[in-house]
């Protein structure tokens, strides 16, 4: 569940703000509204509550500790009739509420019925049955209510009952119908309902050649795949799934909305060789722990945190690490957090708790791959990978990955939206109607689409990057299924400039009028959206690169948002010698800022990166970059970063996108200075009539020749960073007070980092600004669809 941010996490303290809190769950019927309306006024909070389609939606104003109050009652001293599913809230300005109001039911016509709920963490009351001995459901890892278990990944079809879910070929005994049909139990209309008698059931696979009986009558196809062995069903494939972990055996555990890949956490060995196997060489492993207390002894984690991993979304939540922490290295290399989720199903909660030590639960896919659903297609994809398949019956209607958040400033940042949020609406806050039939594509990595339907967009599950068949086969799946589900026909779709994309190339293909939209705007559209903001706004769109139009590859960009979307500033232009492949090689862009400054002589530098090359490697690069060969030009600052991790030798191949920033900004760690280095902030020029015309260019080479000034002068790597750091916060806010925004919005993949997302809302909040930043959208391309959605209902003809 996203919670509110602790009293001191919301901004200056006493200011006011505005709280937008969307609740799903049993909450009409059951004197929600005028509870809610005593809590609000015993805290003296104005606003308004109202019965929504989606379930119950209130906004209050006031401070930091009332608002943080006003959530804890709705959680804690809510109607003894009343269930919450999902509550999520959303930090806005306030509009200056002076009572508050029951307001009349919203009537909003378009939606009705279309609400689907995400899949949701066990339930304390059928956690508790699953661990009771005299209880029916005793140890059955498929036990579920009205208030938890799977909804999005097997719904099939609206309206949500049974027959329209892959439970339908499983017939309820009588025991379970009569829960299923009694209103005064949890069960009543529970589509998921099921017990040992009558519902899935386990399987333990050993993938052939073992020589034993097949299980399955379902034929398999492929030559090389044959039929798998089954070690064992029901509890006992469970028990026996544990003990192959004990022994350091790699587990495919099909879940709730797809395969996990699992193994000791302890156990160095093991993980390496998931490591070689899934050819994943250093990108961290999530884990699951078996409880909080588990979680407790391996990471820091505060009030925030802790209510983030009991939640029903229960996502994967990043933690800084304790030192001695008893996980192996191989999880996280270097990486001073982890990536920590909780059991979030009866299966893992009973498989958790048999091992009692923490797993890693790393999708179950190869690098690049969609998550495998189904357990016929895992055991061909997965094949040599995993040692043992722990399997169930239960068909998956659609792939979830794990979602990913990080606390930022003190509010739940989401980097991949998807398992307890997907497919949870975002309302679209401008006053124009926003026609029904708009389906946006995305980028072309962290792909996720969205469809707008009434004043809302419902985003879909995060789908990945596009550079497989698979993952590429997931896209038009999904694209094709999210109308779908709604019973709405596109009558057209939206999609990135880039001609490249596959989603772009899809769109184009689909024979439905097609609105471009350029990737940087979607970036601030998006985090404009989310954030409710009117123009103007100055937005910073910072990410690794996207098509720019014009020749070149953006990545740091300063875009006005006043009646259109403007680019008014952009970081000077670097060559990235060899494109693409600059992306795995931070020594590349190094090289490329580098020729920037010195020319030719670059290549002569006794530097880190130049170093690094071999010769014959730096003469093919000289050459490539004196003739402009295949250097395309480009602003990002997601580049920029990747440089000055190489030039201060920190990364010079990376094994996973965005490892170089990601070290970097790890390198800073404990290091407090306000030292920042200089960073030309091309506000010398004439500005014109309207002061706005012409784009600036944000010169980082007085940055760069001071850092190399730093690095052959010693200075450790952890203050060069810092110094780095600061000095992109500072020029935001020296562009907002030049250009006269308060308002300014921070998008793109840069904006993860939390050190320099903090540091701005800081430095902002000093200067008097107002920053906006991404909550419940990832600020990365995950988040890219929202915004293209927002261009063609606000701007497109």
């Amino acid at each position: 569940m996203n919670r509110a941010p602790q009293p001191d996490a919301h901004g200056p303290p006493g200011e006011r703000q505005r709280l937008h809190v969307a609740i799903q769950g049993t909450v009409q019927g059951v004197g929600f509204r005028p509870f809610v309306y005593r809590l609000a006024t015993t805290l003296h909070l104005p606003g308004w509550v109202l019965n929504s389609l989606q379930g119950v939606t209130i906004e209050v104003e006031g401070d930091a500790a009332a608002l943080a109050a006003f959530v804890h009652g709705l959680e804690h001293d809510k109607p003894a009739l009343a269930t919450i599913h999902s509550l999520q809230t959303t930090m806005l300005d306030p509009v200056g509420f002076t009572a508050f109001e029951i307001r009349h039911s919203d009537s909003e016509a378009g939606v009705a019925g279309a609400l689907i709920l995400p899949d949701l963490a066990t339930c304390p009351d059928c956690l508790r049955e699953v661990l009771d001995p005299h209880d029916r459901r005793y140890r059955y890892p498929f036990t579920n209510c009205t208030n938890c278990g799977p909804r999005f990944s097997i719904i099939q079809g609206l309206p949500y009952d049974r027959p329209q879910t892959t439970m339908r070929g499983f017939t309820m005994c009588e025991a379970c119908t009569r829960e299923y049909e009694d209103p005064l139990d949890r069960r009543f209309h529970a589509q998921p309902n099921a017990c040992p008698t009558c519902g899935p059931h386990l399987e333990l696979w050993s993938p052939p050649p073992v020589p034993l009986p097949a299980p399955f009558s379902v034929p398999l196809e492929g030559p090389a795949i044959s039929r798998p062995a089954v070690v064992a069903t029901h509890d006992a494939a469970l028990r026996l799934a544990a003990q192959a972990l004990r022994e350091g055996r790699i587990l495919a555990l099909k879940g709730l909305g797809g395969f996990h890949l699992l193994v000791d956490a302890r156990d160095e060995a093991a993980v390496r060789r998931l490591r070689e196997r899934k050819r994943r060489e250093e990108k961290p492993l999530a884990l699951m722990m078996p409880s909080l207390e588990h979680a407790r002894q391996a990471c820091e984690i505060g009030a925030e945190e802790e209510r983030l991993l009991l939640s029903p979304q229960c996502p994967i939540l990043l933690l800084r690490r304790r030192p001695g922490a008893d996980i192996a290295p191989a999880v996280a290399p270097g990486n001073p957090c982890l990536g920590v989720m909780l059991p979030y199903t009866p299966l893992h909660h009973l498989l958790l708790g048999d091992l009692g030590f923490a797993v890693v639960a790393t999708s179950g896919n190869l690098s690049d791959e969609p998550i495998c659903t189904d357990e016929h297609e895992a055991l061909a994809r997965l094949h040599g990978l995993a040692d043992l398949f722990l399997v169930h019956n239960r068909p998956i209607a659609r792939h979830m990955d794990d979602s990913v958040v990080r606390l930022i400033a003190g509010r739940p940042m989401m980097l991949r939206r998807a398992r307890g949020y997907a497919p949870l609406p975002v309302p679209l806050p401008w006053e124009r109607r926003h026609p029904a039939g708009t389906l946006a594509l995305g980028a072309h990595l962290k792909n996720a689409t969205a469809l707008a339907l009434g004043q809302s967009a419902f985003l879909s599950q995060h789908i990945g990057d596009l550079e497989t068949a698979q993952a590429l086969e997931a896209f038009r799946r999904v694209s094709r299924e999210l109308p779908e589900l709604y019973g709405v026909q596109p009558d057209r779709v939206v999609c990135d400039e880039h001609p490249d994309y596959l989603s772009t190339q899809h769109a184009h293909a689909s024979g439905l009028p097609v609105v471009t939209v350029q990737h940087h705007v979607a970036h601030l559209l998006s985090c404009m959206a989310e954030n409710e903001l009117s123009e103007p706004v100055l937005g910073f769109s910072w990410d690794g690169s996207g098509y720019g139009g014009d020749g070149t590859l953006w990545g740091g960009e300063v875009l006005l948002a006043d009646g259109g979307v403007r680019r008014v500033a952009h970081f000077r232009l670097f060559r990235l010698p060899g494109g693409d492949r600059a992306i795995k090689e931070p020594r590349r862009a190094a090289l490329g800022v580098l020729y920037e400054l010195y020319g030719d002589a670059a290549c002569d530098m006794d530097v880190a990166p130049v170093r690094d090359f071999a010769p014959p490697e730096l003469g093919v690069l000289r050459q490539m970059l004196s003739q402009s060969v295949n250097t395309p030009r480009t602003s990002s600052v997601g580049r920029l970063f990747d440089a000055v991790a190489s030039l201060i030798g920190l990364r010079q191949q990376a094994a996973f996108e965005g490892q170089a920033a990601m070290e970097l900004e790890y390198a800073l760690d404990g290091i407090e200075t306000e030292e920042a280095y200089p960073l030309d902030r091309g506000l010398s020029s004439p500005r014109g009539a309207s002061g706005l015309e012409s784009p600036r260019s944000l010169d980082w080479r007085p940055l760069i020749e001071a850092l190399l000034a730093d690095v052959h002068a010693g200075m450790p790597a952890p203050l060069i960073s810092a110094r780095f750091h600061n000095a992109l916060a500072q020029v935001i806010v020296d562009l907002a007070q030049h250009f006269g925004q308060e308002k300014i919005a921070l998008s793109g993949g840069c904006f993860q980092n939390k050190f320099l997302s903090e540091r701005v809302i800081t430095l902002a909040r000093r200067a008097g600004l107002r920053p906006y930043w991404h909550q419940n959208v990832p600020p990365n391309d995950g988040g890219i669809a929202l915004g293209q959605l927002v261009y063609a209902v606000r701007y497109a003809p």
